[in-house]
């Protein structure tokens, strides 16, 4: 009935087929604006900056009934039968969306729905996201200033900005709606989710992280987790704007990452560790090799030598797994000069902890742990999991001839982000593994708006462990001006 516009490649070849779901899984995702993991936090009183302006919010979506859902589904069948969604996806996003609307805009002049111009565009607006995009996810995953979305169900969701979590207005149509969508987003990256699979981490095409986990296992339908990612890279000078660290605390981690020091970022989840361990890379040098492994590729390096790998999870007979131990033992036959995990979560710490102590100095990984003795203690936890049987003093003397630095990062409770200890690992003691803080966060109270004060003070070492380090990359004169002057203010 409508094969014959503009474009005649939309015609049907032949005659109508049975329309699929709401979701269809043939169509070309248009690509979200991507986001950060850590979001600009509030200032403590000390140090006074002005945020980056936060992006106007968006108008509130009417709340969809059963007959907007009724035409959608009227509306949408006959754009099947109307549309080749094969050559849809030859075409860029806009134009399609354009091929899109004319027809939408024909069937609904041609079924004669009783419609006013405003719920006409939210039909169109949502036809063009079911088809091209993620659907009820698409406005959300356009706005810039949101960190997560978290869906629980069709019915709820909800969304992190500026470091506090509020519930959006957006819905699902049903829970079948929603898993539609969440075999989308994994298929793009060949992995599934359904009953027989119901957990899955996949990433979107913008490198934002995705999980997702199914009934039977989510009792009140699918559940859908993001992680957004800006469209630009967050660096240590934006970190320091935001308050999560002092100038001379971001010297101190450029010449750490400079200076090939083996780092361990320690945080909780949402504490940006990710986000720290992309500013920490910017300052590896660009000849360097790196291997970067992961289980959904999100990091971003900018150095023309990376190799990226990624974890693979069992096929639906079982078999066929790549497991992070996998990766980061199989790194160790490609000429790595750093090798970077994104997540240490198991026995793969024990590989990482070797390659760090047989010349690839400057590796680092992220782990999740709330401080540093805490981060020495998953350590040698994780490698006990993985079944070594070796003495807990060998253990100990292995992770500290391995790790240089930890840096704790944080997520407060007023919802900034804070790197709350910059840590070196000394040596041993007898039994006991040695550290001591370059620098520490101390919370010294709240203002009237419930935002923490609080400052980043100097402990008062006078060289750092890794000083011979840093005088042989002629780094010395630079850490030294850092630390003194993080000194000074300290005293104050």
């Amino acid at each position: 009935m409508f094969g014959k516009r503009g474009n005649e490649g939309f015609g049907k070849a032949g005659g109508a087929i049975a329309p699929p779901p709401p979701a269809p899984a043939a169509a070309a995702p248009v690509a979200s604006s991507p986001s950060i993991l850590v979001e600009p936090s509030r200032e403590p009183q000390r140090q006074q900056v002005t945020p980056p302006p936060m992006q106007a919010p968006p108008r509130k979506r009417p709340v969809r009934t059963d007959e907007y859902y009724d035409t959608k589904q009227q509306v949408f069948s006959a754009l099947i039968d109307t549309i080749d969604l094969s050559q849809l996806s030859k075409l860029d996003g806009e134009s399609a969306r354009e091929e899109i609307r004319d027809i939408v805009n024909d069937i609904i002049t041609i079924k004669n729905f009783a419609m006013s111009i405003s719920e006409q565009e939210e039909l169109l607006e949502d036809i063009c996201n079911d088809v091209l995009g993620y659907g009820p996810l698409e406005p959300l995953l356009a706005r810039d200033d949101i960190a997560d979305i978290m869906v629980n169900g069709a019915g709820q969701t909800f969304i992190e900005v500026g470091g506090k979590t509020i519930e959006s207005e957006i819905r699902f149509r049903d829970n079948a709606q929603l898993l539609s969508i969440c075999q989308r987003i994994v298929s793009q990256v060949g992995r599934r989710v359904d009953e027989s699979s119901p957990i899955c981490d996949a990433r979107l095409p913008d490198g934002s992280r995705v999980n997702v986990i199914a009934p039977p296992l989510s009792i009140d339908g699918p559940a859908l987790t993001i992680r957004k990612f800006k469209k630009d890279k967050l660096t240590l000078d934006q970190l320091v704007r935001f308050g999560a660290i002092t100038p001379e605390g971001a010297t101190v981690l450029q010449i750490i990452g400079r200076v090939r020091c083996n780092v361990i970022i320690s945080g909780g989840t949402g504490s940006g560790k990710t986000t720290l361990l992309n500013c920490l890379t910017n300052y590896i040098d660009r000849d360097e090799r790196v291997i970067t492994c992961e289980d959904t590729a999100e990091l971003q390096l900018q150095q023309p030598h990376v190799v990226r790998l990624e974890t693979r999870p069992p096929n639906i007979e079982g078999e066929g797994e790549i497991t992070m131990r996998d990766l980061v033992k199989n790194c160790l036959r490609m000429r790595p000069e750093r090798i970077i995990v994104g997540e240490v979560r198991g026995p793969e710490v024990f590989d990482l902890l070797q390659a760090m102590n047989t010349g690839h100095d400057g590796s680092m990984g992220t782990i999740h742990a709330n401080t540093p003795r805490e981060c020495l203690s998953r350590i040698e936890s994780m490698i006990a999991m993985g079944g070594f049987s070796l003495p807990a003093k060998t253990v100990r003397e292995i992770i500290s001839t391995s790790v240089d630095v930890i840096i704790q990062a944080a997520r407060l409770r007023d919802g900034s982000r804070r790197i709350t200890q910059i840590t070196e690992v000394i040596g041993m003691e007898g039994d006991v593994i040695i550290t001591q803080d370059l620098m520490r966060y101390e919370i010294e109270g709240e203002d009237a708006g419930g935002r923490l004060i609080g400052r980043h003070m100097s402990t008062g070492v006078g060289k750092p462990h890794f000083w011979d380090r840093a005088r042989y990359f002629n780094e010395e004169k630079r850490l030294a001006a850092a630390l003194d002057a993080m000194e000074a203010k300290t005293k104050e």
